[in-house]
């Protein structure tokens, strides 16, 4: 069976990529080619990254409370106490 790839597009006024969808393709070469005919055909993209799909690795969306709470404790990771002067405006 032909592999699956992952697609992702940085936009012209973009500054990151964004999956935009998946395609089958036999080797990295052609997924590439593939993706710029499927996926940016009115020119809206300037870069492509194709990931074989066998290849990502996720995090369980069931084990979410052990993998992001441990950053609540952090609090200097969420500085929201402290005072912003006025004369510095918006943050």
């Amino acid at each position: 069976m032909t592999p699956l790839w992952e697609v992702f597009i940085r936009p012209r006024n973009g500054l990151h990529h964004k999956h935009v969808g998946s395609l089958h393709a036999a080797d990295a070469s052609l997924a590439i080619q593939s993706a710029r005919d499927v996926y940016t055909r009115r020119g809206e993209g300037n870069s492509i990254w194709v990931v074989p799909s066998a290849e990502i690795v996720a995090s369980d969306p069931s084990s979410g409370k052990e993998m992001f709470d441990p950053a609540d404790d952090k609090v200097y990771r969420h500085p929201t106490f402290y005072d912003i002067p006025d004369e510095v405006g918006h943050m």
